[in-house]
């Protein structure tokens, strides 16, 4: 059964998608209650994912340093470098300039571990990285903006929000994770609920994506004109991520499936912790909300693709593998 989902996630994703459009134009009313079930998806779902992956792993990846400088200066200075250089020029105003800016400039910590695992990447470097590259965008994100916005907008880049992020989707499932895999040493109870859990990575990313899809459809058809003006920039963006993860995995000489991790990490963004940030701006600047709940929709739809591409044309497994 786990192997049947995994192998048409891609369409399960895709349908989910459709389904979340076509239930947020038709029940407008429900976006408030989705948005509000969201982060307890979110988190059940990375510790489901967690579950699946060995604690000792995890430990592993510290040591990695090739793969970590790989990622490190791929998320934190190859993509801020692009994208602060390309935006600024684009024909577009200055709130939609912020929002692109907003949500590409830092990686995500949460979905992109479950897209790695379901990509065929490496899962557990994933999770290694995921605190890792939180801890560095909260020291980072103020500096971004203050280089590619302007000093006022350091006092919106330090929040509450991004400690909490933090601690509801990444340490809490990874808590209860270690603690479910300590008790499955000893207990056969919990050993079956490991396996079970091993079942839910698809079905619970199929209700992340429906419920982002349903809740933000609406925000999004009423700037769609302006919307179909960055929709080429999100997409020209995502080519540009996954193949800077195939080329730094050559420079640093990591496996495949390290690769493959790398090119999840620098195609997913921040969307759901830089929105709290763009709701705190001032009217005139309103649109990179939307700007950044657009990109999170296309992201949706660039994932998907990405499950079938990366791990069978852009990064498959060398022969013998």
């Amino acid at each position: 059964m786990r192997e049947d989902m995994e192998r048409y996630q891609s369409w399960i994703y895709l349908l989910c998608i459709v389904a979340g459009l076509g239930l947020g134009l038709a029940r407008p009313g429900l976006a408030s209650m989705l948005e509000a079930v969201l982060w307890p998806l979110l988190g059940l779902l990375l510790y489901a994912t967690f579950t699946q992956i060995p604690v000792v792993r995890i430990a592993d990846g510290f040591r990695d340093w090739r793969f970590l400088s790989a990622l490190l200066i791929g998320n934190f200075l190859v993509i801020p470098l692009v994208v602060g250089g390309v935006v600024p020029g684009l024909p577009l105003t200055p709130a939609i300039q912020a929002g692109i800016l907003l949500v590409l400039l830092v990686p995500c910590t949460d979905w992109f571990i479950s897209f790695t695992h379901l990509g065929k990447g490496n899962t557990a470097r994933a999770i290694t990285a995921a605190p890792l590259l939180l801890l560095i965008q909260l020291l980072a994100l103020p500096l971004y903006l203050w280089l590619f916005l302007g000093k006022a907008w350091l006092q919106v880049a330090v929040g509450a929000h991004l400690i909490g992020a933090f601690a509801g989707l990444i340490l809490a499932p990874l808590l209860m994770a270690w603690i479910t895999e300590h008790l499955a040493a000893r207990h056969p109870q919990a050993r079956r609920l490991i396996h079970g859990l091993g079942l839910l990575p698809v079905p619970l990313l199929a209700l992340v994506v429906l419920v982002i899809a349903a809740s933000q459809v609406n925000a999004v058809i009423e700037l769609r004109e302006v919307l179909l003006q960055v929709l080429a920039v999100f997409i020209a963006y995502l080519l540009f991520a996954a193949c800077l993860g195939k080329l730094l995995g050559q420079l640093f000489r990591v496996d495949t499936f390290q690769a493959r991790t790398l090119a999840f990490s620098f195609g997913t963004r921040n969307s759901f912790v830089m929105l709290p940030l763009a709701l705190t701006l001032p009217e005139a600047l309103q649109a990179a909300v939307v700007v950044i709940v657009f990109q999170s929709l296309v992201e949706l739809f660039g994932m998907v693709a990405y499950l079938s591409w990366v791990p069978s044309k852009l990064l498959p497994e060398p022969p013998g593998t």
